[in-house]
Order: structure tokens, then C-alpha cells, then sequence
């Protein structure tokens, strides 16, 4: 692996643009963020090394036994962050980026391509907050001296819509920055003539930028790399794993999925898995799942070992996958729309490894997305929902979860013809694991006092209100307003004394003050009183009795005054009602 002649920063581009430089697939699909990028420029052009690099040279006769990847040109938050799959066909030898591929590809960005991120408070949808920029270089002056203490930066380059960049001022005259390619750096006529043309022939500090842009770009060979020349996967698996190993780790997923890749023979790993990630992710109000899970579960569904080890990613596992993928995607996908149904979404699903369980059995069953909606499947997916929500509180994927979906996978397995087994896997999560599903009285006291807003919360409320549907959008709401137990001049007015104030504020966010209403209904409430609120919209007792009792209201004084005996009182039904269900 011999150090090779360094190259200009104007060589790389090229080489990147005309795809002769790509990505293998075991690199990380990353952009580094404004401040790195901005810091490895102001490195550059401080004289700073910014490290080797390691460049992987396949020949043309071996070019078709890898995948590769283009490198990221116009980055796009929301639209376009995947890198392209690279087409290698008549191009001649391929130089892979082994080591190099963050700050290559924002030298790239920085000088011919664009960087595009929301709009801090602006809606994902909406089309204004993702405006396109480019980096520019203030000529005319310094960083100034905060953002130099702050940041350690020297030289003010900001990625700006060009719109900003054309507001120019006495201490701003922004350049853009991958102009400097257009300038022959062994002619600082051209240069000397662009300041003259903008009125700045005379100032010191924007000619020094420009001359010192144009050298360390053009001129000066600032790429120094290694190359390792032998067409081994293996090996080169091996070096990058080592030279990561002292930075970002090489994720499991990263490396899993490019063993993947290499073996797959009829779909892209990479590409296929990523796209169903997105997919799962844009389902519902939205959800968090990764490469991992995918992956994850792709190893249950398929009856392999579960554990995340290269070998169990050999060439006849990758092709059971490939073979089974599309009842292995169509499963995990009903599962993920089964739990929307349930009303779960990123903010309310604590694991996501405990829907695998659940694909697992559609994928056993081999039914279609009816599943989720059909009347004949209705009480099937309330064993499935209740046993999904005993799991969550009782978190039993906690920690190590590779022992648990074992034994439930061999739950599944044994009794799935009858509906979903839900006491078979108790019984072997006691037995196998010493998890139990089963709840105490002290247990159930204890959800009691899960806070607002958090996933858990959710949980339990959802429990709470089993006849409830969730495609309608519920939200966690205050009974007693909380508005009201952060005023003082409030609690005082009523005569509570500072002692019981305390408990007034320690308990508002706990599941006693705490109700599922309808988003239009809850919006209408706000911030009422809960009384009043209660008594006008429920004018006929047959209907104010028939909320109290879906709520969980208590048959005490409902002000605000009484807050305390109310807490009390509606913990003892709801703790009544937990005791019913669990015990």
C-alpha cells in the first residue's frame, strides 16, 4: 500500500466530477455539518494538514464485482441525501475512497456543489424552507472577533443563498467560493483584475484571500493518500474497519449492509434496504427505524441466528434474504401500519425492535395488508395490540433483546395457528429468560406516575382506553390545565398554602391529571377550567356521566380547589382499572 504522489484540491474535483473517484459500499452515507465544512476550509486556507487519505485502486476488469456509490454533489436535507448508485460501465480503472470520504465530499460542496438544510421553524412541507446555498468567502474582512474566540476561525466563510451574498456591505463583500476555479493560479493577473473591477485593487486583506484561495485550491498539492491496489474485499474490509477504528466507528449496519450488497445477485442491498427505511419512516405521523432494524429483523423473519455478527452474514444467509425480501418488507410494513393503527409513532414507540415479533407472525400467517383494517381480523389484532403494550411497559427489549426475540421467535413458531400466542410467549420469556410479563400492585401503582408527553404516557393512556380509533389523531391532555399550576398568583387566590402548591405543581404532568381527547376536541378545551368546561359542554347528565366514566372522572368536587382529593380519587379508578386488567 504505497504513498502516492499528492495531488491539488482542483485534480480531486475533477476526478469526483468525472466519477474516475467513488465510494465502495461499506462508506457511511454522512455530510459533515456547516461548521466542519467551514472549519476544514478555514484549515486550508491556514496552511493547516488535514490529514492522509486512502484511496482503493480497482482495475477495470474488476470494477463489476463491487458496488459503488457517486459521491454527494447538491445536498438536500429533506430531497436528496442518499449518494446515487454509481453506473461503472465505460468508464476504465476506479479509484474507491477508503479514508477521505467526509471532507472530499465537502470540498466538493464547498466549491461546485450546494448545501441545503431547513429553515430553523419552518414546517418540512413547506416549499420556502429549504433554500438552496452556496459557500461564499467575506473578502473584505476578518471573522469578526467573537465568532474568532468562539469558533477558532480565522477566515468568514458561510454557506448563503446567492440572494444574500448579493447584500453587500463596508465589512461584506462575499465571494463565492468555487469561482476560484475559474482562475489560472500561475496568472494572478486575472485575480488582480477581478478586486480592480470591484473597487477592492487596494485592500490588502481581500487580495491576500483570493491569492491564498486560488493556491491552496489550484496550485498546492494538499491531497496526500495511499493506495491499496489488490481487488480483495476481505482485505479491504479489514483496513477500514482498522482505520475507523479510532474515529466514527463502522457501524454493524454500515459493514453488514455492504457484505450485503456484495452478495446479493438480483436487488442492491444498499439501495433497497435504504429505500424501505425511508418508506417505514413515512408511514403515519412518521417513525424512527434504521438500517438496523431492518436488518434485525430481516435475520428473525429468515430463521437465522439473530445476533449482529459477520458471520452470520455469509453468502447463503444474504441469499435467503434476497429470495424471502419481498414477504420479509410486506410483513415488517404491515406491522409498522398495524402500530399506526394502534396510534403509535416515533414519539410514542419506545422499541422498535418489538414489532419484529409481530412481522414475524404476519410473515408465519402470510396475510396481506387487510390485516391491519379487516373486521374478521379484529380480535387477533387485539391480542396482538394488548401483548404489544404489556411488552413496551414491562420493557422487556430492554438491554440485551437478541436472548428475547429468540425466545419469542420459538413462541411464534410453535403456536401460531390459533391466533397470536400471546400466552406461550409469557410462558417461555419466564421461563428462558426470567422476564416476566405479569404486573404486581406495586408495578401498576408506579405507571401511575409516568409524565406528559413521554412515550410511556402514551402507553398507558392507550390501555386506558382500548375501544379508542387511533387513526384519529388523540392528544395527552391536561384535565386540570397546566397553565393553572404555574401561576402563583392562581394557587395563592385559592387559599392553597405554599406546602400544598407544591404538590399541585409535583403532580400535574402525572397520569391522574391526565386524559386522551380527540385533537379538535382538546383544542376546544385549551386552557379552561375543567369544571366549567365540563358542565357547558356536557349539559344533559346522561352525557357528562358518560364521559366521567370513559375518562376515569371521579364523583368528588371537580375545581380547581380540590385538586388534591381529585388526584387521589381518580388514581384509585384508574389503579382499579390497571388491577382488572393485569392482575
Amino acid at each position: 500500500m504505497p504513498f502516492k504522489t499528492p495531488i491539488t484540491i482542483k485534480e480531486a474535483l475533477a476526478a469526483i466530477h468525472g466519477n474516475a473517484y467513488l465510494l465502495p459500499s461499506i462508506q457511511r452515507e454522512v455530510v459533515w455539518d456547516e461548521d466542519r465544512i467551514v472549519r476544514l476550509f478555514d484549515s486550508l486556507m491556514r496552511g493547516y494538514p488535514i490529514n492522509s487519505f486512502l484511496f482503493w485502486k480497482v482495475p477495470s476488469a474488476n470494477k463489476h464485482d463491487f458496488q459503488f456509490y457517486e459521491f454527494m454533489r447538491e445536498y438536500h436535507e429533506r430531497d436528496y441525501f442518499h449518494n446515487p448508485k454509481a453506473n461503472v460501465d465505460g468508464l476504465g480503472d476506479i479509484t474507491s475512497v477508503l479514508d477521505g470520504q467526509q471532507r472530499l465530499t465537502s470540498l466538493y460542496i464547498g466549491l461546485r456543489g450546494t448545501f441545503t438544510t431547513k429553515l430553523r421553524w419552518r414546517r418540512r412541507n413547506d416549499p420556502t424552507a429549504f433554500p438552496s446555498r452556496h459557500l461564499y468567502l467575506n473578502i473584505a474582512a476578518p471573522i469578526p472577533d467573537e465568532r474568532q474566540q468562539e469558533y477558532g476561525l480565522l477566515y468568514d466563510f458561510r454557506f448563503l443563498t446567492d440572494q444574500a451574498a448579493a447584500q453587500q456591505g463596508d465589512n461584506h463583500f462575499w465571494f463565492k467560493v468555487g469561482r476560484i476555479l475559474d482562475y489560472d493560479s500561475d496568472n494572478p493577473a486575472e485575480i488582480h483584475q477581478f478586486l480592480v473591477q470591484q473597487g477592492l485593487g487596494n485592500h490588502e486583506f481581500a487580495g491576500q484571500c483570493l491569492f491564498r484561495l486560488s493556491q491552496v485550491v489550484n496550485k498546492e498539492p494538499v491531497i496526500n493518500y495511499f493506495e491499496e491496489d489488490r481487488p480483495n474485499l476481505e482485505r479491504v474490509l479489514d483496513i477500514f474497519v482498522r482505520i475507523n477504528s479510532g474515529g466514527v466507528l463502522l457501524s454493524h449496519s454500515d459493514l453488514l449492509l455492504s457484505i450485503a450488497t456484495s452478495q446479493w445477485q438480483h436487488l442492491d442491498a444498499r439501495e433497497t434496504i435504504q429505500g424501505f427505511v425511508d418508506e417505514l419512516n413515512q408511514i403515519g405521523d412518521g417513525f424512527d427505524f434504521d438500517k438496523d432494524f431492518v436488518l434485525k429483523a430481516s435475520l428473525v423473519l429468515t430463521d437465522l441466528d439473530v445476533a449482529f455478527k459477520v458471520r452470520n452474514f455469509t453468502k447463503a444467509n444474504m441469499t435467503k434474504i434476497e429470495m424471502q425480501w419481498n414477504s420479509i418488507s410486506a410483513a415488517i410494513r404491515h406491522s409498522v401500519e398495524l402500530a399506526d393503527a394502534f396510534g403509535f409513532s416515533r414519539a410514542t414507540l419506545p422499541s422498535n425492535n418489538a414489532l419484529i415479533p409481530i412481522a414475524y407472525y404476519l410473515k408465519a400467517i402470510g396475510v396481506d395488508r387487510s390485516f391491519v383494517t379487516h373486521g374478521k381480523f379484529e380480535i387477533d389484532r387485539r391480542a396482538i395490540r394488548r401483548w404489544l403494550l404489556i411488552a413496551l411497559l414491562k420493557r422487556i427489549f430492554s438491554g440485551q433483546s437478541d436472548s428475547v426475540l429468540r425466545a419469542i421467535r420459538v413462541s411464534i413458531k410453535k403456536d401460531y395457528h390459533n391466533g397470536f400466542p400471546s400466552q406461550e410467549i409469557e410462558t417461555n420469556l419466564t421461563k428462558s429468560q426470567s422476564r416476566s410479563m405479569r404486573f404486581s400492585e406495586e408495578e401498576l401503582e408506579e405507571l401511575l406516575y409516568q409524565k406528559y408527553g413521554r412515550g410511556y404516557t402514551f402507553l398507558l393512556l392507550s390501555i386506558l382506553y382500548p375501544t379508542l380509533d387511533y387513526r384519529n389523531e388523540f392528544h395527552q391532555d391536561h384535565i386540570h390545565p397546566r397553565s393553572f399550576f404555574t401561576s402563583d398568583s392562581r394557587l395563592s387566590s385559592l387559599g392553597i398554602s405554599q406546602e400544598k402548591q407544591k404538590c399541585y405543581v409535583d403532580n400535574c404532568d402525572y397520569i391522574p391529571n391526565l386524559q386522551l381527547l380527540e385533537g379538535p376536541v382538546n383544542q376546544e378545551k385549551q386552557d379552561r377550567d375543567f369544571k366549567e368546561w365540563l358542565d357547558s359542554t356536557y349539559e344533559e347528565n346522561e352525557a357528562r356521566a358518560e364521559f366521567k366514566k370513559k375518562h376515569y372522572i371521579p364523583d368528588v368536587n371537580l375545581s380547581f380547589a380540590n385538586f388534591e382529593s381529585f388526584f387521589e380519587a381518580r388514581k384509585a379508578l384508574i389503579l382499579e382499572r390497571l388491577k382488572e386488567i393485569f392482575l
